[in-house]
């Protein structure tokens, strides 16, 4: 088995590495500190070709694989969940369902700007009373002549309120199928259509540098041809995205759990008591190397599962698994980080307390650890 990475590959993380140090590290703590979306890192960021990475040219793309792609999310969150959060959640579920999905004309129509990072798009699953149950979705799409009347509400969705979206894809009910389970269709809604409206959340424990938001629908119609791809396809579309959308978040996991690693070696060989670097001692030393077993395991896994996408196999199983690990990597490396800075690890002036916040997200977005469990769970054949 090869496990190196191509050429290419090598120069992306290289670069992207960079880029981050550079130009994300510097600004994340202010950012956080006053929950702001920044459109300059953000107009950086789609410089540097980060959205619609696995895109192809045609469409404005980077015509990369999906590995590359996980590269990228990973490095950008070995230094902040937010901006991470930004670039995964616009590649995986706001580009991903269009580039897939979507007819010819959607993708010409969309897809241009949208890679270039001129605007976002964001994908609209949960409501107040429909998260882990995503397929009861109470959001209705009645038809109406040549349109369809949209009438619901969404919540935590990300890139749906800053002011260079777009619009959102929006899962539905459309009525309910034979075996009498909802029928679920996927449609394009354009920021600025009448009835539609987004507002940004606020007081957020993680990520509050990244934008979330709360989506208003009231008799908010769309034409016939915002539909994405066929009517009832809605569900299909939703577990599809959400296996890609794991492995963002595995990225995520896997990259904040560097980054804790990365944190806690330089603090405990700098920081000294009873004469020596505490590193040292061997109850932070195996702290240190539990950290580092966690991240090439986590490494191995989410890589896997993105080989076997790349390759046109079936990768939902290790999709869920990559992204379950990967995330309790990253709670254990957190966990592990703050323990390990002490007191210091409390205080904002020190990175870990922000990546000890944002890890928490992970164990819930794109489903829960229990959700992963179940699916990993369904495809043992034992629920």
């Amino acid at each position: 088995m090869d496990f190196s990475l191509t050429m290419d590959q090598e120069i992306l993380r290289d670069t992207v590495h960079k880029f981050a140090e550079n130009e994300i590290r510097p600004v994340a703590d202010e950012l956080d500190k006053n929950e702001e979306f920044s459109y300059e890192t953000m107009k950086k960021m789609a410089e540097m070709g980060l959205f619609g990475i696995f895109v192809s040219e045609k469409y404005g793309g980077q015509g990369m694989d999906y590995v590359s792609y996980i590269i990228a999310a990973e490095e950008i969150a070995r230094v902040d969940g937010s901006h991470a959060a930004t670039v995964a959640a616009e590649n995986s579920l706001g580009i991903g369902p269009l580039y897939y999905f979507g007819s010819e004309e959607q993708k010409q129509k969309y897809l241009q700007d949208l890679c270039l990072g001129k605007t976002l798009w964001g994908f609209v699953l949960p409501e107040p009373n429909a998260g882990s149950d995503a397929g009861n979705s109470q959001t209705r799409a009645v038809r109406d002549g040549k349109e369809w009347v949209i009438n619901g509400t969404k919540i935590f969705i990300t890139n749906a309120s800053t002011d260079i979206t777009a619009g959102v894809t929006v899962l539905c009910r459309t009525g309910t199928r034979d075996d009498g389970k909802p029928e679920l269709t996927c449609f394009l809604v354009e920021t600025g259509t009448p009835g539609f409206a987004a507002r940004p959340m606020h007081g957020k424990m993680m990520w509050r540098a990244s934008n979330t938001s709360e989506l208003y629908f009231e008799d908010c119609r769309v034409p016939a041809e915002n539909m994405l791809g066929e009517r009832g396809q809605g569900f299909y579309q939703m577990m599809q995205t959400l296996d890609g959308g794991r492995l963002s978040i595995g990225a995520m996991g896997l990259g904040g759990a560097q980054g804790c690693l990365d944190m806690a070696l330089k603090y405990t060989r700098e920081r000294e008591q009873f004469g020596r670097p505490i590193a040292r001692f061997q109850a932070n030393a195996f702290k240190l190397a539990d950290m580092a077993m966690q991240v090439d395991a986590a490494r191995l896994l989410l890589y896997k599962a993105c080989w076997l996408r790349d390759n046109n196999k079936p990768f939902s199983r290790e999709a869920a698994i990559a992204k379950l690990y990967c995330s309790e990597a990253m709670h254990l490396c957190a966990d592990h980080a703050v323990q390990l800075h002490g007191g210091y690890g409390l205080m904002r002036e020190y990175q870990v307390e922000r990546f000890y916040r944002d890890q928490k997200l992970l164990e819930i977005g794109e489903g829960t650890s229990e959700i992963q469990r179940v699916v990993i769970a369904r495809h043992l054949g034992v629920l």
